[in-house]
């Protein structure tokens, strides 16, 4: 019972980690971090991210410009583009090292200790990829909403609002942080059936005598 939750919390925990770290690759270079609808002409669309601006209008279709400078960025941008290459790098390096700790795979099938290290490893690993990845995307949404809600702006300013990358990048983020969740389970529960054949192997030794005793004496 013990190995199939391990093998399920494994396999369940890889696969959310590599469903987070694709979802963090996305968001670091979809351009909907923020959108800005204009009143007077709804037909044009306005979308920002870490690398580009977008403009959407009906007859031109999308148009997108790079960004001349990055210290002309502001700053939760400058920083998220470090944060999320940090994130994403973290996460691949923790999906490798946590795939060499799987029961599955049958590299290093005999040094169980060494395995239950890689998954602990790498749980540590993609959870912290998980929060760098949650601090950039939560940052830029509470820029926005003080933005949003500032009176010092005039009402006919547009207001630029989330954009679809930063829920994106909130499933990328929990999902990393549950599946290096489930890793550090699995990892705890591989040391159960050691434990217990240890102490199988302890009364075994403590009966051996006895019954070489018994033997001698029926023998006698």
């Amino acid at each position: 019972m013990a190995f199939l939750f391990t093998t399920v919390a494994q396999l369940a925990g890889i696969s959310l980690s590599l469903l987070g770290w694709v979802l963090s690759c996305l968001t670091n270079y979809l351009p909907q971090w923020k959108n800005l609808s204009l009143e007077l002409n709804e037909m044009e669309n306005w979308t920002m991210g870490l690398w580009q601006t977008c403009v959407t209008q009906e007859e031109v279709g999308r148009q997108c410009k790079d960004y001349d400078s990055f210290l002309a960025l502001p700053a939760e941008l400058r920083i998220s583009r470090v944060l999320m290459f940090l994130s994403n790098g973290l996460g691949l390096l923790g999906l490798l090292i946590s795939g060499f700790g799987l029961d599955c795979l049958r590299i290093g099938e005999r040094q169980q200790a060494l395995k239950r290290r890689l998954l602990i490893l790498g749980g540590l690993l993609l959870w912290a990829s998980g929060v760098i990845a949650l601090v950039p995307v939560s940052w830029v949404a509470h820029i926005t909403v003080q933005e949003f809600w500032d009176e010092t702006i005039p009402e006919i300013v547009p207001r630029w609002e989330f954009g679809e990358a930063l829920f994106v990048g909130w499933s990328a983020g929990f999902s990393l942080l549950l599946g290096g969740s489930l890793l550090h389970c699995a990892a705890c529960t591989i040391q159960a059936p050691l434990a217990s054949g240890h102490y199988a192997a302890a009364e075994m030794q403590d009966h051996h005598p006895q019954l070489e005793m018994k033997s001698t004496n029926l023998n006698i």
